[in-house]
């Protein structure tokens, strides 16, 4: 007998299971809680359709391997190859698109290992959501590609994956949500992918069940479309197959084998299979996997409940087109599924599941928990209460797994070469899974993506991230932030304070608010005495910030006094040889000459062979074969992975990372070289300390204190490396001995305004891969001619002689009221006379010029062919420019500043400073 209940805001009431029976005090009217598996349950679990799709392909009958329903392996009618140039683990959506993009690359000495069906796992259970509105660039172009190579698959394979255009709508309850969705509508415009915001009514039509009473607006994306997501994961295997991919069934990968760095080989229940690249997509077993291997890969993922209702058809079934339904503010999503609903969500409390480990071969349908999903059913029900009277057929319970930050993982392991990881889809699986399984497939192929994949990298993750502990915290956050509102700048709550000063103790009783970068406690600002920390911490807003004039103060307090910004977080190397192997590789690495006198700092790229920023970075020759290499924050897996594969294997040249042992405090302002002055008992001025210039100092008490010549902000002052025992006393003194001098602390904040009025850039939001020195005016930091050849130089010698078809600009909004008009953040389309041409990277507001201040990248496209034309001076300065925020245009002044003049900054007595460029 089929129980069947009615939607309703009360738990089902207690119905037997075998022997048990729900308690009392769980019993409620309402939706039934029994679900009969072998009926309504069979029918979504076999949404796979096995059977069609196998005998779609004979071919792939050849290859499946059998299991009998003990799980005991019966026969596998193909042994296992004793070789293969790729081995990848996991038969869900991710595994078999790249299994499916290396086919169409060439590759197809490949072989997929699925421990039981395919797309078994967590694909089956996917809702088969195909949604392009995403907030992060590099995400909205892998679920574009997703949508399109979706809609084409059913053609070329000949398997049914349902794929349904029905059109997306998400919808606003406050200003704020709808703040948000217009900026994601205006880079999927800009995009090519159709968009736009509509009022309340207009929902109404395009969704007759949906309640507007409480909307202020919504998105509409008319190209999003549903899809069978299991099906789609077999289409893409059917097509790898008959491509020349083998793939096996019921094969357990035990461990990745390893020597020397790289692998060779995998381990399986059924054998050894030599191999030179490894991929592991095995979902939210990906972390136990990397961790089983001779040489760890750590990949920082966890599992959590994740739940969905289904329903039988409406009286009158919903028609196959009716668009989806995205509800952030009452954290759930509702899509037709066949003429009823299937609607769940991401509640405030999620459940992580498997912090111990667990070795599953198929993810079954776990236990249900209405208590649970009850929030989640009073949202659906006060969004289409026209549901009340309509019978449920199942309540499912499957897990997704999440990662740190909300993005998925992707790319090669820093400790392993060949190990190549895509996971942690964060319940956007099937969003994601095409576009993301052709970026793994290029980087392997080509050594590269074709888009900029930071944002994804496995290297932008530490050790660290990896503690079960941790990560099961940070889900827990993580889970609900899917639907949260996040305002431009916010921070993680958990897992802090993981990596602080020796300082931190002593700025947080000052009033220091922290954000982290990498695992490290960073501060923003500083609050002052009487301010009221609760509702400072707690303003969050697209508009004017409450902490505006705090920074400005600070601002001016760096450019009229002397401020210390506590920068501890920066990577930090030493690279050392007893002849003179570190200058050669060094030399070959990096794009400017490092043959310079000891004691200079140098400027300079880490270019991979297109030329494009792979680091950026300063060098200081400590001696003749000692050079200390500061980075980035978020650099410190990425370029210790980039300089162990490509220095040369010599026991007479070390690398040794020393983040950990320095602290680093900038001191900013004219007054700077009175304070250092002062506690060194040493000229500071320009004749005796002159820019770029490096040397190890007595500050106060302590000795051994590398000091250079550099701010990172195009203000005068210095960068103290402090051995980390003496850092709280030379911080001491510092401030003692500036009192005198209008001393104060100041955060990142302050820094970032006047990095970006100087034009200064960033790696990893101005800077990447794709971004050579030509294209953002940095020629100074290349020497083509430094006598031996680098990495990237063909490359940039190229450009250098037919011009670049991007340029880095910046932008001075002139109509824009800081105090009434939203603010520009980052990601907002420019347009040059009426034509989209870029994006901009990073904005801030100056407090020197009074105007809001944007970087970008402007191209030049032609107008009937969009073919990419040079970027020439005269184009840039002869447009009239437009900054789009949330879909309101605002006048921007382009300008191009000569570098001579960008970097000439005064310090006291005027005279001229190069100093160094940002890098957060």
């Amino acid at each position: 007998m089929r129980h069947a209940g009615r939607l309703s805001r009360c738990r089902p009431p207690a119905v037997k299971r075998g022997r048990s029976v729900r308690p009392p005090a769980a019993r409620r009217s309402g939706v039934c809680s029994q679900r009969c598996r072998q009926g309504a349950a069979g029918m979504f679990l076999r949404l796979l359709a096995d059977v069609r799709w196998r005998g779609a392909d004979p071919k792939w009958r050849s290859v499946a391997c059998c299991r009998s329903a003990s799980g005991t392996a019966e026969s596998h009618p193909v042994p296992l190859p004793a070789q293969a140039q790729v081995v990848i683990c996991g038969g869900g959506i991710t595994g078999t698109s790249v299994a499916y993009h290396l086919a169409k690359l060439g590759w197809k000495d490949v072989v997929l290992l699925e421990q039981g069906r395919l797309a078994a796992g967590t694909t089956r259970f996917c809702a088969g959501i195909v949604s392009t509105a995403r907030p992060v660039a590099i995400e909205l172009k892998m679920a574009d590609y997703s949508n399109k190579l979706y809609q084409q698959l059913e053609q070329e394979t000949g398997v049914q994956t349902g794929y349904v255009k029905t059109g997306s709508v998400s919808l606003a309850q406050t200003q704020d949500r709808l703040i948000s969705l217009k900026r994601i509508a205006s880079s999927l415009n800009v995009s090519g992918i159709p968009c736009e915001i509509i009022g309340p009514k207009r929902v109404a039509q395009l969704h007759p069940l949906i309640n507007i009473h409480d909307l202020v607006g919504a998105m509409y994306v008319p190209d999003d479309a549903l899809v069978l997501s299991a099906n789609v994961s077999l289409a893409l295997a059917t097509a790898a197959s008959r491509n020349g991919v083998q793939i096996h069934e019921r094969t357990s990968v035990s461990h990745v084998s390893v020597q020397k760095g790289r692998v060779t080989g995998v381990e399986t229940d059924r054998g050894h299979i030599k191999c030179q690249y490894f991929v592991n997509c095995a979902g939210q077993w990906a972390y136990e996997l990397g961790h089983s291997g001779e040489e760890p890969v750590n990949i920082p993922l966890h599992a959590c409940e994740h739940f969905y209702l289904l329903t039988h058809p409406l009286k009158e079934p919903l028609a196959n087109n009716v668009p989806t339904v995205v509800d952030p503010d009452g954290r759930i999503y509702i899509r037709n599924w066949q003429g009823g609903i299937l609607s769940g969500g991401f509640e405030k409390n999620p459940k992580p599941l498997f912090t111990e480990g667990r070795n599953q071969l198929e993810i079954h349908n776990l236990q249900e928990d209405w208590d649970h999903f009850e929030p989640l059913l009073s949202a659906l029900l006060r969004r289409m209460p026209n549901l009340e009277a309509l019978q449920i057929m199942q309540l499912v319970n499957c897990p997704e797994s999440f990662t740190p930050d909300m993005r998925c993982i992707m790319g090669e392991s820093p400790t392993v070469r060949g190990y190549f990881v895509l996971a942690g889809m964060n319940s956007a699986g099937i969003s994601y899974g095409g576009g993301a399984g052709k970026y793994l497939a290029e980087w392997m192929v080509n050594g590269y993506p074709s888009e900029n994949v930071w944002p994804l990298d496995l290297k932008r993750f530490g050790t660290l991230q990896s503690s079960r502990t941790f990560l099961r915290h940070r889900v827990m956050e993580v889970m609900p932030l899917m639907c949260d509102l996040k305002v431009p700048r916010w921070d993680f709550q958990t897992g802090r304070q993981l990596r602080t000063s020796p300082l931190y103790d002593r700025l947080d009783a000052q009033g220091a608010r922290w954000m982290e970068k990498h695992g490290f406690e960073r501060v923003k600002y500083f609050v002052p005495p009487g301010k009221d920390l609760l509702d400072l911490d707690q303003s969050k807003t697209f508009y004017k910030p409450d902490w505006f004039d705090i920074v400005g103060s600070e601002v001016k307090c760096c450019k009229e006094a002397v401020c210390v910004i506590d920068m501890s977080s920066f990577t930090k190397f030493e690279i050392s040889s007893t002849g003179d192997q570190a200058l050669q590789s060094l030399q070959y690495l990096f794009s400017n000459d490092l043959d310079v006198p000891v004691g200079h700092v140098v400027h300079t790229g880490m270019l991979n062979e297109n030329g494009g920023y792979e680091n950026d970075c300063s060098i200081a020759r400590l001696s003749k074969r000692s050079f200390f290499m500061i980075s980035p924050t978020d650099q410190q897996v990425h370029c210790w992975a980039w300089l162990k594969n490509r220095l040369p294997e010599d026991s007479n040249l070390t690398i040794e990372d020393v983040t950990w042992k320095y602290t680093a405090l900038n001191l900013i302002g004219p007054r700077a070289v009175d304070v250092l002055s002062e506690l060194s008992y040493a000229p500071m001025t320009p004749e005796h300390f002159p820019s770029f210039f490096c040397k190890e100092m007595s500050v106060g008490y302590a000795n051994g204190i590398r000091v250079m010549s550099i701010t990172h902000t195009g203000e005068p002052g210095f960068m103290l490396y402090i051995p980390i025992e003496y850092a709280l006393h030379v911080y001491n003194e510092v401030m003692n001995m500036g009192q005198k001098y209008g001393i104060r602390n100041a955060g990142y904040y302050a820094l970032r305004s006047l990095r970006i009025e100087k034009f200064f850039a960033f790696w990893g939001q101005d800077l990447d891969a794709f971004t050579t020195p030509m294209e953002c005016g940095r020629e100074f930091q290349v020497k083509l001619e430094k006598g031996m050849e680098f990495v990237g130089q063909e490359a940039l010698l190229e450009q250098k002689q037919h011009g670049v078809y991007k340029r880095f600009t910046m932008f001075i909004l002139e109509d824009h009221d800081t105090d009434m008009d939203l603010w520009p953040w980052w990601g907002e389309p420019i347009f040059r006379n009426g034509r989209y041409v870029g994006k901009t990277t990073s904005s801030a507001y100056s407090y020197t010029l009074e105007r809001h201040v944007c970087l970008g990248f402007v191209q030049h496209l032609d107008e009937k062919t969009g073919e990419q034309l040079v970027v020439t001076t005269d184009f840039i300065n002869q447009g009239e420019y437009e900054i789009d925020i949330a879909g309101q245009r605002f006048q921007a002044k382009a300008k191009l500043y000569p570098f001579s003049s960008l970097f000439a900054q005064r310090r006291r007595k005027d005279e001229v400073e190069l100093s160094g460029y940002q890098r957060e």
